[in-house]
């Protein structure tokens, strides 16, 4: 596909995808099936989104403990499913590697532009697209599209909290992000003060539990811990299955709680706040190792940081404890640089406002994909979306009027406030199972 100069007649093409991760990739394949004429933009050096390994000099979520958390029968690619000798959770160099195949696979890399960062994107008068990108060279090039699908992800742009504690520029020790972190080797020896309770936080606490001096989980709020297995199945699995989905939302919010107090009894037996809320009535962490580990001692609870002083970190509860390093595990909030002002996907605080979680009613020919929050597997639910999107490009689905979107967009939103408040992260949240059902009726449609 030719490009030109910024300044430059822009060449007119199809499809820009944004993201070369595994919602950019599910997106390409889905095109490419259909013989849509694309091109993919990837800022890394390859293929894989969070999965990749970062190389020298990059950031990245991809810390070396990282593991799936849901089940690899469900996120593997439908068309692709990964290999029969990878454990039930693989690790991210084998996930990464399983996407690249599945890219090599597929056909995918001759489309796929790598080392190409976005740096704008702008609907012109005629309702096409112009993307403005720039290589690994350094050179900057415009080139028009039809329809821009954007599935870079948002997990990019980490957040710290603001303010910091009071007396943060007098501590002596690191302050990093886990965006930051690879290896909990790295701090050998160190005490260290884990801040979040999220995945990453969870995960994290663990892996440093078995190399520094001391490991504490600094927790502001309770949240719902669930084990990767219930039953001796995954726990996704468990939600796949017929008999599960055929159950009321409140007779399965009466199952997890019954099975959990089985499982692990009391979160505060744990020394952990007690989440102030039911579940799925906000995110939930799956672990099956932090609890182990502070069973184990590897890992001593603790609650919010309350100041800084040299060394010395005191919590809310008066406690004190000297500290080599705090690592934030205090999550992303969702950047779309590139996007148009007044884009419906805006900042972590921000709400989205999709019809269906996909289409920018005001907007047309700009897609997201990818830009949900599941409990369970995502991998389904951006394969679904990309064939509803490819079938839009292709003529074969009509949407409805922007009035008529932007009227589903409040329903929805109306739906998530009920069940887990005003906040943008909740905006994005989906349940698999109805959602899936969602996006199948209006391919079918």
């Amino acid at each position: 596909m030719d490009g030109s100069r910024a300044g430059g007649a822009p060449h007119a093409a199809t499809v820009c995808v944004i993201g070369a991760g595994l919602s950019g990739l599910a997106a390409a394949h889905a095109l490419s099936a259909r013989g849509i004429d694309f091109v993919c933009l990837e800022k890394a050096p390859d293929v894989g989104g969070i999965w990749r390994g970062p190389g020298a000099g990059e950031r990245g979520p991809g810390y070396r403990s990282l593991h799936l958390n849901t089940a690899k029968q469900l996120t593997g690619y439908s068309d692709f499913p990964m290999p029969a000798e990878l454990p039930l959770y693989p690790g991210h160099a084998d996930v990464a590697a399983y996407l690249r195949a599945f890219a090599e696979w597929a056909g995918l890399l001759p489309r796929v532009e790598l080392r190409t960062e976005v740096l704008a994107v702008r609907q012109d008068g005629d309702g096409t697209w112009t993307v403005t990108s720039r290589d690994a060279r350094g050179e900057v090039t415009e080139r028009r599209f039809e329809h821009v699908l954007v599935a870079s992800g948002h997990n990019t742009r980490a957040t710290l909290p603001n303010p910091l504690p009071p007396g943060v520029e007098s501590f002596t020790g690191t302050i990093l992000h886990s965006m930051d972190f690879r290896d909990g080797g790295d701090f050998a020896g160190q005490r260290v003060v884990v801040v979040g309770m999220g995945a990453s936080g969870v995960d994290i606490a663990s892996d440093l539990s078995r190399h520094a001096a001391r490991t504490m989980l600094s927790v502001r709020r309770g949240l719902h811990i669930v084990p990767k297995q219930l039953f001796g199945m995954s726990v996704d699995l468990i939600a796949d299955a017929p008999w599960w989905n055929d159950m009321s939302f409140t007779d399965q919010r009466r199952f997890v709680d019954q099975a959990l107090f089985v499982a692990r009894g009391k979160l505060s037996d744990y020394g952990l706040p007690e989440p102030d809320h039911p579940i799925f009535s906000s995110a939930v962490t799956i672990s099956d190792e932090i609890l182990s580990r502070i069973r184990h001692g590897g890992v001593i609870p603790r609650p919010a940081i309350d100041s800084l002083d040299g060394a010395k970190v005191t919590f809310t509860d008066g406690t004190v404890e000297e500290a080599d390093a705090i690592v934030y595990c205090t999550g992303f909030r969702m950047d779309f640089p590139f996007l148009p002002a007044g884009c419906p996907a805006g900042d972590r605080q921000g709400v989205v406002e999709l019809y269906k979680r996909v289409v920018a009613p005001d907007l047309p020919g700009l897609y997201f994909v990818g830009l949900i929050r599941p409990v369970g597997s995502i991998t389904r639910l951006v394969e679904a979306q990309s064939r509803w999107v490819a079938g839009i490009v292709d003529g074969d689905v009509t949407l409805p009027p922007a009035d008529v979107m932007r009227e589903e967009i409040g329903t929805y939103l109306k739906s998530i406030e009920e069940r887990y408040g005003r906040t943008g992260g909740s905006s994005i949240q989906v349940d698999v199972g109805p959602y899936l059902r969602e996006l199948r009726e209006l391919q079918d449609a």
